[in-house]
């Protein structure tokens, strides 16, 4: 039985959803086999998130984490490689915040994934769902929660294992701005291939 963490995010840019926030609800009402689970929903604050994501990772003592969250104009499922030390867009967060200077100044430029992006990547096809690996998390939230996580699995938990997925946008969000999006069924189950595929 793996332990493993997973978390998604509220709401945020006038939504009233986010399906990051959904599907961990739903893997929390019916947690994939062999995995003992543990969930959060994270705050889309600069200043809130990494403190949620530490007490989250504290409470559960994982030894895999995956954080998800909403990306824009994906039209598949995103496997992010690289967390850089960089908040970089004008976008703000939900406390009117904006946020674009160097996440960490004693930290490293970047930090790699500890997930098997490819071969996540390759389950998910595998199940007929499109999915690729990506660069980097971008210069928001996402990409300062991806950072905080591998920092804190650096140095709190050294065998622990985690990464970050992006997914795309609900139909109903989609429709509102004319972007691709993907069914809530298929994100969860996307997201269950990716927990198997990193814990396999």
């Amino acid at each position: 039985m793996t332990r493993a963490l997973v978390a998604g995010f509220e709401p945020f840019g006038g939504s009233d959803v986010n399906p990051s926030e959904l599907l961990v609800r739903a893997l929390e009402a019916a947690p994939p086999d062999g995995i003992d689970l543990a969930t959060a929903v994270l705050p889309v604050s600069y200043e809130r998130a990494g403190g949620a994501l530490e007490s989250a990772v504290r409470a559960a003592a994982p030894e895999l984490v995956v954080c998800f969250g909403q990306a824009d104009g994906r039209s598949g499922i995103s496997v992010e490689r690289v967390a850089l030390n960089l908040d970089d867009t004008e976008r703000p967060d939900n406390d009117g915040v904006v946020s674009r200077v160097e996440i960490d100044r004693g930290g490293p430029v970047a930090y790699r994934s500890t997930l098997p992006v490819d071969r996540i990547v390759a389950a998910l096809r595998a199940e007929g769902i499109p999915a690729a690996s990506s660069r980097d998390a971008g210069g928001y939230l996402c990409n300062r929660v991806f950072y905080t996580l591998m920092r804190l699995l650096e140095t709190g938990s050294p065998g622990a294992r985690g990464g970050f997925v992006h997914v795309p946008l609900l139909p109903a969000q989609a429709l509102e701005v004319s972007a691709p999006s993907m069914a809530l069924d298929v994100v969860e189950r996307a997201a269950r291939v990716v927990l198997a595929a990193a814990v396999g």
